[in-house]
């Protein structure tokens, strides 16, 4: 944002200017790609706020929030700016606007340059204006812009003012629930003017005010008030320290408190706290969830770098799915921001010896490695100085290997020089703090054996498409019967039929759909596509279209493993089987494939060595990073979790998608954080569940990519599927009062569309991080009101290692056939505040739910069955250990490949909408009745006990005959299935997770 600067300089006349003609509008054409383009009219709205443009069929929609704009560039600098406008349109009435999680573009062309930078300068002024805005500024600015929108959506007729039906058509729209004679007598309250009956804008506030009186606010003043109507400074303090746990408060900090939040002028002059000033307090960033302290660095960064988890981003460059998205360098830019320090470079040869970055055998789109290279040096220190890792993919020649190594030299130059950094002890990586503003590569390095005059020499080549068969990947031969053109476009509308319908399903979904549903179902709808053109034939080479997805999806036969030796015949076996595996770590990867590397290259190497499994030597040498595919990595944790952990005291590991997630979809990294994993690779493009926890993860620490590790993982060792892993440590005892929500809004996407009605909604509070400590529990359900439901209800959890462990808050609507997701926030454990604290939804702007936490330490064996509900007598019984053992059996799966930490390895169908309705509801509590919390184990697969406990979708170990009771009297399902309804064993139905669950029978 440095060069957002010079816009907040900018003179008052011309911001007016500037904003008075975007407010206006300005007729513009939008480019788009496949079309010559559309003349809209686009404007900025009046609370500057949203750009937006008409006519549009996206109606509501077609909006693009300033806070979103990550940066606007003038003239054509585009993709489809190359593509379609070159030499058509004049490049000073050219300007691009790139926003959202996507980078997605909006090309835009005036009729003159006079607009065109008038735009610009304008849309840049706003951006510099929030770039960097503090949390109080920022929470107060989105609040007052969400009343005045709220205002005017009210306002029907857009005469500026509201009449008793306009407020109650907003109260049912806001989820309130009030009596029409209260709605009234507020009404008539706030109606002070002139002109009686209807209330403007100033009107409203105070309207707005009195409708958001907080009952469970007030009480609270009360009661530190001695039931006066607003605090003193003396009582402000008590309060601070008592309840909020806060040290060192003093009599100035409570009278800025004062100064900032009290809206009465008499209040201010007699240094007092009235409701609506404490309000404003109770529900701004002071008193929120997460630890305000925990914004900034506050760890130890003098530590070696494998003692870290290091936020890292997997095919960095992709916007969308691994198919057929575009390739784009601002993807870089935008990670990098957001606090991700390991970013992926895949280099292939490219035209005119120039190396370029795109997914291998497949249609994305391609970009200059040297354009990345430039916005990964332009980027990387923005937010903080702490070091990147390029993991460099190489499948270039030797001669544009030089070009790659050329590029990293000339443009990062000292970046890259590393003989000054401090490593501290012998034989340790050095730490992030002695990195700092440093670049590390990742990749290949020649072997030590060869001379140092050796110019190049063979390395193994580790391709993270290897686990996809080669018949599976694209192959570009064409002839007369079809084109990349009609092949790509089949597949697209394949690809987008496949995603619209994954998208009937809850907002938790970790993964979008099957992956191997969608190449299943592409590659039969491909070749159905090449009968019906059998032209496509003639020739007797293979055609694009039939050898890009013959086989695509296709299962290989595997035989049942050998357990002894592993000869020649079993290697050649192992390579055409690559499913297969000996069970032992250094054997986990296929036969040796090998590649040229030139020394320029090699020599940028310096800590990152990447290596497989099977390259691993205990010499003493430090350096080196081990990439596993989660499938391969799954393997290794549940199998050697203690060995694995130890290995990652000294080492970095990678663990990065499956190649079959062409989705873009994320697997779930908490099994890979528990063995100690520092790197473990997520589509940043794919938002979810699994993102959510990511970015959870390393928003503490000053967000700046790089958490610590707990000591005992850098330390010695221990079984992270334990049920009690760490016996000398104390435990953390987590009480949270849920006590009430504001303003939660509708589910956007409930499964029968806006019905209209007032949600009923309940809260779910789940604990994520070693599987002794992963539960869930929640409240009970309040009916019809959104707007300040109260719960005040009280959920206890027990944590091991609360250094590692994530809180997740759930907001959902109950209804008849299930619940609809309506909103989460995810925080560290380790950054939660005790006291009364407001958790604001992700992503909403005003939605909250307001707890009171307490955290305590306790001690002994036995405090976990006696203060967390949650631990069920099984875990005393062994249940965990034998889970643990059933695991260990399908270690090696015929077919591993095909499952994740979060999968199981049974074939998935489809599931109805019975199936559906009915799995859906099982988790859905009784209203008016608490449901009591199972057990939660997010990584051990339960198979062979389901019919002792059975796992309901969202991976909540539960009781069937619970389940069962819990469902609502009002369930539409008939008594008569509940009894003879059984899933059958060879199908499973997936969760609202997206899991490959273990069976449930019912």
């Amino acid at each position: 944002m440095a060069d957002l600067e010079v816009y907040k300089n900018l003179s008052p006349e011309k911001v007016e200017r500037c904003m008075s003609v975007m407010q206006s509008g300005t007729q513009m054409i939008k480019l788009k790609r496949g079309t010559k383009g559309l003349v809209r009219l686009f404007y900025l709205d009046e609370h500057r706020t949203r750009l937006r443009w008409r006519p549009s069929r996206k109606s509501e929609k077609a909006k693009i929030l300033i806070d979103s704009i990550y940066k606007v560039t003038e003239g054509r600098q585009s993709e489809i700016f190359h593509r379609q406008a070159e030499g058509n349109f004049d490049p000073s009435c050219c300007f691009t606007i790139y926003h959202g999680n996507h980078m997605e573009s909006l090309d835009l062309i005036t009729s003159n340059p006079e607009e065109a930078r008038t735009w610009i300068t304008g849309l840049k002024y706003l951006m510099a204006g929030i770039s960097d805005e503090d949390s109080l500024a920022k929470r107060q600015r989105t609040h007052d812009q969400w009343v005045k929108q709220t205002f005017e959506e009210a306002d029907k007729n857009g005469d500026g003012l509201l009449n008793i039906e306009e407020i109650h058509q907003l109260m049912h729209k806001l989820n309130v629930n009030l009596p029409r004679r209260k709605v009234r007598q507020m009404f008539q309250e706030a109606d002070t003017d002139e002109n009686q009956g209807t209330l403007t804008f100033e009107e409203f506030c105070v309207f707005y005010k009195m409708m958001s009186l907080r009952r469970d606010l007030y009480l609270l003043l009360l009661s530190y008030s001695d039931k006066k109507d607003h605090l003193t400074v003396e009582e402000l303090a008590q309060f601070l320290k008592v309840e909020q746990k806060m040290t060192n408060v003093t009599t100035d900090y409570c009278i800025d408190v004062i100064r900032k939040f009290e809206v009465s002028e008499e209040n201010k002059a007699k240094n007092v706290l009235g409701i609506e000033g404490f309000t404003n307090f109770m529900r701004s960033p002071a008193c929120d969830i997460f630890n305000p302290l925990h914004h900034e660095v506050y760890q130890d960064m003098d530590q070696p770098l494998c003692h870290y988890y290091i936020a890292s981003s997997h095919n960095t460059y992709l916007t969308g799915d691994q198919l057929l998205s575009q390739s784009k360098v601002d993807m870089y830019a935008r990670v990098l921001q957001e606090g991700c320090r390991c970013v992926e470079v895949d280099c292939w040869d490219g035209p005119d010896g120039e190396p370029v970055v795109h997914h291998g055998y497949t249609l994305t789109s391609k970009i200059l490695f040297r354009d990345v290279v430039e916005t990964i040096n332009k980027h990387a220190f923005v937010k903080n100085e702490f070091p990147v890792i390029l993991s460099i993919e190489n499948h270039c020649s030797v001669q544009q290997q030089r070009k790659i190594a050329q590029y990293l030299k000339g443009i990062f130059r000292d970046k890259l020089d590393l003989s000054s950094v401090d490593t501290g002890e012998t034989k340790q990586l050095p730490s992030p703090q002695s990195l700092k503003g440093k670049i590390l590569v990742k990749g290949k390095k020649l072997p030590y054996h060869l001379g140092d005059d050796a110019e190049e020499g063979e390395v193994s080549d580790e391709d993270s498409a290897d686990e996809i068969e080669d018949e599976c990947k694209f192959k570009f031969h064409y002839n007369n019967g079809t084109t990349e053109h009609q092949v790509e476009s089949f597949i697209r509308k394949k690809l987008e039929s496949l995603l619209k319908e994954s998208q009937i399903r809850d907002k938790e979904d970790p993964d979008s759909f099957t992956v191997r549903a969608l190449l299943k179902a592409t590659h039969e709808g491909l070749n159905a596509h090449l009968k019906q053109h059998p032209d496509v034939k003639e020739s007797g080479k293979k055609t694009h279209g039939r050898s890009l997805m013959t086989n695509f999806g296709k299962h290989k036969k595997t035989t049942k493993s050998r357990s002894k030796s592993y000869s020649a015949d079993e290697e050649e076996d192992a390579q055409q089987n690559p499913g297969k595996e000996t069970g032992q770590l250094y054997r986990l990867g296929r036969r040796r494939k090998t590649m040229k590397l030139c020394r320029e290259l090699s020599d940028l190497v310096v800590y990152t060595n990447s290596v497989a499994a099977q390259d691993i030597v205990d010499d003493g040498t430090t350096g080196n990073v081990l990439s596993f595919s989660e499938t391969r990595a799954h393997q290794v944790v549940q199998q050697k979790s203690e060995q694995f952990m130890t290995y990652n005291q000294k080492q970095l590991t990678r663990i990065y998608p499956s190649a079959y997630r062409i989705d873009s979809s994320n697997f779930n990294p908490l099994p890979y954080w528990n063995a100690g994993c520092q790197l473990v690779a997520l589509n940043y493009q794919s938002e979810g569940r699994m993102m959510q926890l990511n970015r959870a993860k390393f928003k503490t620490n000053g967000n700046c990519g790089y958490v610590l590790k707990p000591q005992q993982m850098c330390k010695g060792t221990f079984n992270p599927f334990s049920g009690d892993p760490l016996p000398a440590n104390p435990k953390k005892q987590f009480i949270l009062k849920v006590i009430s929500g504001q303003q939660l809004p509708k589910p956007p996407d409930s499964m029968f569309g806006d019905r209209g009605e007032i949600i009923d909604p309940f809260v779910e509070v789940e604990i994520i991080g070693l599987p002794v400590d992963c539960c869930k529990d929640q409240t009970r359900v309040v009916d019809d009101n959104g707007f300040n439901p109260v719960w005040e209800e009280t959920l206890t959890f027990t944590v091991h290692m609360p250094e590692i462990a994530l809180v997740r808050f759930l907001v959902w609507d109950h209804d008849p056939i299930g619940r609809d997701f309506v909103g989460q926030r995810t925080v560290t454990f380790s950054s939660l505040v005790p006291g009364y604290r407001h958790v604001y939804l992700e992503g909403l702007t005003e939605a909250s739910i307001f707890v009171h936490i307490t955290i305590n330490e306790i001690y002994g064996k036995w405090s976990p069955l006696i203060l967390n509900p949650s631990y069920t007598i099984l875990h005393f019984l062994g249940a965990t250990k034998n889970r643990q053992l059933q695991g260990l059996k399908g270690l090696f799966n015929k077919n591993p490949r095909h499952s994740s930490s979060e999968n199981s390895s049974h074939y998935v169908r489809k599931r109805s909408i019975g199936d559906r309705i009915l799995r859906r509801t099982a988790s859905a509590p009784a209203k008016g009745r608490k449901k009591s919390k199972m057990g939660f184990q997010e990584m051990v697969e339960v198979k062979d006990s389901v019919s002792e406990a059975a796992r309901d979708q969202d991976g909540v170990l539960r009781r069937t005959a619970r389940s069962l009771q819990a469902r609502p009297v009002s369930m539409p399902v008939d008594r008569s299935l509940l009894g003879a309804l059984s899933l059958p064993v060879s199908e499973t139905a997936k969760d609202t997770e997206g899991k490959e669950s273990s069976l449930v029978q019912i």
